[in-house]
């Protein structure tokens, strides 16, 4: 009776429908029945494949964990098969499987469906069909989650990027207010003081050669500056030379410079020029840090533009190192702390190419190597990215230091849904991604070698993907 009622229940199911009588009964006898409550995970990612199962009642959710999110990839009902990619593949469960509702399964061990396939051409057919439209669904919704989480890896990373300038230009303007009203009462002051024409003109000239900064000093240079610039006012009279130093140190007033220009003046009209000056330096360099803020946000916003591509042709002129260049500024974050040295010819590498796509890859490359860096704790790491000009191409090298990649990994990175990575931590696409950009967009060619502290990828790409 229990043989009979699996068949049954194996009849309703579309993969088992074309079996014959006799492969039905060996099914059959083998499968057992499993119930779970709402909310159990049946199936995790990473764990080895033992069984099978047929959803006779209920809803289960298939979900891959991808960085902090998870990702549904499908929702299944009864009739469905879940978990035989696994089995058929030998691998590790691609993703987990949840349970909806209350749900009702016929489990198939491994070894019952091992047999199943290897004597019943009908079953395997059915089988294969089910795979391969459950592989394309899967790679689909995977590669969309991959872009998508691509790009808030890269808003993260210009955020974090943007935000030190944005802040210096906000800072700069909040206190370039009030740094112009004590200039504006600095100068009034000292206009107020009744200079002779030869003494304006030389305290004037002082005023202008302020830029806001001096020449870079060490810890003790700038003391003896001070205190050079701290006797010069004391032999002028001046009160607060201590007070005072500073300021014209941070000007770049040279003490004779000042004491030139101030010669003669009474010591209350020496310390409202230094105020002058002081004022003018603060002013000067508040003026500076809001250049300096919205020229890095300028830099990074066209980087962007450039890395994208968004207002050209998809296939253009590419110069290669600045493609590079800029994911580079995009990473910014992510490599930062290791040493990254670029190895490029003087003059540009340019190609035809899919600029955004090609850009892609690179994120890929560096990112991929950053994190082996990361991960395994590489002291000293160091990334190197070569460029090398051919009269029929390019070759960009993304090379790390790291632990490196075992042979049988290897032959295996460009596979789709392969990692090495833990789980949640990848959803192996991004080197397939790069792979099918390479070598499918661009005709060119791409390839690892790896030994124990050297890893290099290795990118060929024509002059022109069309010729």
């Amino acid at each position: 009776p229990r043989r009979r009622v699996m068949r049954e229940a194996l009849c309703q199911v579309p993969l088992f429908a074309g079996l014959s009588e006799e492969d039905l009964d060996r099914l059959a006898a083998g499968v057992f029945s499993e119930s779970f409550p709402p909310g159990t995970v049946v199936f995790s990612e990473g764990d080895e494949g033992d069984r099978a199962c047929v959803i006779i009642d209920g809803e289960v959710e298939v979900i891959k964990v991808t960085g902090p999110r998870e990702v549904l990839l499908a929702v299944r009902g009864p009739g469905d098969v879940i978990g035989e990619m696994a089995l058929l593949d030998s691998a590790p469960r691609m993703a987990s499987i949840r349970t909806k509702s209350e749900v009702t399964f016929l489990s198939i061990p491994k070894g019952v469906l091992d047999e199943l396939l290897a004597t019943s051409a009908t079953a395997a057919r059915s089988l294969f069909r089910v795979l391969l439209t459950r592989w394309r669904e899967t790679e689909v919704r995977l590669r969309q989650s991959e872009r998508m989480a691509q790009i808030g890896t890269l808003t993260a990373g210009l955020a974090h990027e943007m935000n030190n300038p944005a802040a210096a230009v906000k800072r700069g303007a909040d206190q370039l207010g009030s740094a112009v009203d004590r200039l504006s009462r600095a100068v009034a002051a000292l206009q107020g003081a009744g200079l002779d024409p030869d003494a304006q003109v030389r305290v004037t000239e002082v005023l202008g050669g302020v830029q806001g900064h001096g020449e870079p000093l060490s810890a003790l240079q700038r003391s003896d500056r001070e205190a050079d610039i701290e006797d010069a006012l004391e032999d002028l009279g001046v009160d607060d030379a201590w007070r005072l130093a500073p300021e014209v140190v941070v000007a770049g007033v040279d003490p004779a410079e000042l004491r030139s220009a101030v010669a003669g003046l009474d010591p209350a009209v020496v310390a409202l020029a230094i105020e002058a000056i002081g004022a003018t330096a603060d002013a000067a360099s508040l003026v500076r840090e809001v250049e300096e803020g919205a020229t890095r946000l300028s830099d990074i916003v066209g980087a962007l533009k450039s890395y994208s591509h968004l207002d050209r042709a998809p296939l253009q002129e590419v110069d290669v190192r600045r493609g590079i260049d800029d994911t580079l500024l995009i990473l910014r974050r992510k490599v930062d702390g290791i040493d990254v040295q670029r190895d490029y010819p003087a003059d540009p590498v340019v190609i035809q190419a899919y600029a955004a796509e090609l850009n892609q890859v690179w994120t890929n490359l560096i990112d991929n190597a950053a994190d082996a860096l990361i991960d395994h704790g590489t002291p000293d790491p160091v990334i190197v990215i070569r460029v090398i000009k051919q009269a029929d191409g390019a070759i960009v090298e993304v090379e790390d230091n790291g632990p490196g990649i075992p042979p049988d990994v290897a032959a295996r990175v460009f596979d789709a849904f392969f990692t090495t990575k833990p789980v949640g931590s990848g959803t192996g696409l991004g080197l397939d991604i790069s792979y099918g950009i390479v070598v499918h967009r661009h005709r060119g060619e791409i390839s690892v070698d790896s030994v124990p502290g050297r890893t290099t990828f290795r990118v060929t790409l024509p002059a022109d993907p069309d010729a």
